[in-house]
């Protein structure tokens, strides 16, 4: 009796499972189907399945939106605010946990309530500063920009990780002669992978697929023209080439959703790992 009911408990879960993945799945098979239709087919049944796959849409894309210059872009701009995320916000979480002064408490409680102030409050305010600091239109004006909004969530992941990296190896390190710079990159740095994957992953999801920032700091500069910026290209006032589009979009979702599913398990581990207070 009981190997019944469990034998019926699992297969209603497994068909729950299917039917909840068969719905996650079912954007991405509208995008990829319709990204080999033309906008007619699109128009007609966007659900069918293609009867002819127009792969000249991606070659059309690839010319029409400079996918090269484009993916650089993107590229170029996401290593490097990842890059200096991850350098300052481990060098502040550790400042602030070994340090425990009341202006580093203060500090750490400034980062934690900027998680929670929506962006769209700051975009009047912040275009007016990046102007009068003439960071618009420039690299390094967009990479300051994530530097700052992308700062409080890696400071508090850090933050709950170091408590967890034993003092004795940085007191044994000290008595070597190590400074501190020595004991933060030679010891606790490398210490720090799990959770610094995990914050180079939400990092880079986010910055790769972000549309608002860029439109508010890069503007018109088309030397920097991002991937979603050059998606939008399709969109026009009146009208609206959907079958270019969402060969856009596939080009640009497949490098970032590559890069999540090689490195998905980490994001778990880093984030239990850091929510245990050591």
């Amino acid at each position: 009796m009981n190997v019944s009911q469990y034998k019926t408990k699992t297969f209603v879960l497994e068909v729950f499972a299917i039917l909840l993945a068969l719905l996650f799945l079912a954007p991405f098979y509208l995008v990829l189907s319709n990204s080999v239709k033309t906008l007619k087919e699109i128009l007609l049944d966007a659900a069918s399945f293609p009867q002819i796959f127009h792969w000249s849409n991606y070659s059309s894309v690839w010319k029409m939106i400079d996918f090269p210059q484009a993916f650089w872009n993107s590229l170029q701009i996401t290593l490097l605010s990842v890059l200096l995320i991850v350098l300052f916000s481990s060098m502040a979480a550790y400042q602030i946990v070994r340090r425990p002064t009341k202006f580093n408490s203060f500090v750490f409680l400034l980062l934690v309530s900027a998680m929670i102030i929506p962006f769209q409050s700051l975009m009047l305010q912040l275009v007016r500063v990046t102007s009068l600091l003439e960071l618009r239109g420039e690299l390094y004006g967009i990479v300051a920009c994530y530097l700052g909004f992308g700062m409080p969530l890696s400071v508090f992941l850090f933050h709950g990780f170091i408590k967890t990296v034993p003092l004795e190896l940085e007191e044994a390190a000290r008595v070597d002669g190590s400074n501190p710079y020595g004991v933060f990159f030679r010891i606790v740095f490398p210490l720090l992978m799990p959770i610094m994957v995990t914050v180079v992953i939400l990092n880079t999801l986010w910055i790769w697929n972000d549309y608002l920032l860029p439109v508010l700091i890069i503007g018109g500069n088309k030397d920097l023209t991002t991937l979603p910026l050059a998606v939008t290209k399709f969109f026009g006032q009146y009208t609206k080439k959907w079958d270019l589009a969402l060969a856009g979009l596939v080009m640009a979702i497949v490098p970032i959703l590559l890069f999540f599913l090689s490195l998905q398990r980490y994001i778990v581990e880093g984030v239990t790992a850091g929510s245990v207070k050591g």
